[in-house]
């Protein structure tokens, strides 16, 4: 991602990561088409520019296995954690659709074999996708429990070697605080791996942000929600805050 000062340059293959959440309406849970289809035209204008997309989407809008820890002794947390990851399938099913209504070429792929609707996820085959201009959804995190989305999207940018982490959420950045709670909340326009770590920013879970800062992956955190903000992001352009191992200012 180039800095403030370097000429803008169009990125050639990101992994977005949007979570579950956004697929629903605000405040609701489920999959409102609304939701859906405002993130595929955005994700459709992105992919116009030549920039090759892989989405790592979430399941929190229909269930998140961690929300049954220590709650329900009849279902085993590693159990409740498949079942957050068949939710993310169910996600990437109606964004497929969406996408595809809009004339965009698609596949999902599984990390858990789901033959009848989706492709196994395997890690070559997704980058001849992607070469060949097919927006591909990745689905089923890691297909393995106790492992967060976010650790799964930092997982697949560096396997399909993409330029950047793409992190979309409904605020346009980082912040010091929650900036819904607190007025005074400062947003950062750059930070380093470590300023995030240090201040416990809530940014991406801390395995995925170690993943990230061992192998130098640039995270970008912005706003989807405001139009055209997926396409600034894969163009180049300065949108929320960029998080990489180059210390705000050198």
């Amino acid at each position: 991602m180039p800095s403030a000062d370097a000429p803008i340059t169009p990125l050639k293959r990101v992994v977005l990561k949007l979570s579950g959440e956004s697929l629903s309406h605000a405040g609701e849970r489920g999959i409102g088409m609304e939701e859906v289809v405002h993130i595929a035209r955005q994700v459709k204008q992105a992919a116009a520019t030549g920039c090759q997309i892989a989405l790592v989407v979430g399941g929190g809008n229909i269930l998140r296995g961690a929300q049954f820890k220590g709650t329900h002794a009849n279902i085993q947390e590693a159990t409740a954690h498949y079942m957050g990851m068949l939710a993310t399938v169910i996600n990437a099913l109606a964004l497929q659709d969406a996408l595809e209504s809009l004339g965009c070429e698609t596949r999902v792929m599984s990390a858990i074999a789901m033959h009848g609707v989706a492709e196994p996820y395997i890690r070559r085959r997704a980058k001849r996708h992607l070469e060949k201009g097919r927006i591909v959804i990745l689905a089923a995190g890691t297909g393995s429990p106790f492992v967060t989305t976010d650790t799964a999207a930092a997982q697949r940018a560096m396997e399909l070697e993409a330029e950047i982490l793409l992190k979309a959420t409904s605020v346009d950045g980082v912040y010091s605080d929650d900036p819904k709670k607190n007025p005074h909340a400062v947003r950062y326009s750059e930070l380093d791996y470590n300023a995030v770590r240090e201040q416990n920013l809530r940014v991406m879970d801390s395995t995925a942000i170690a993943h990230c800062m061992e192998h130098n992956m640039p995270i970008l955190v912005f706003n989807f929600r405001t139009d055209g903000n997926i396409l600034r992001a894969v163009s180049g352009e300065k949108v929320g805050t960029i998080i990489s191992s180059k210390r705000p200012g050198k």
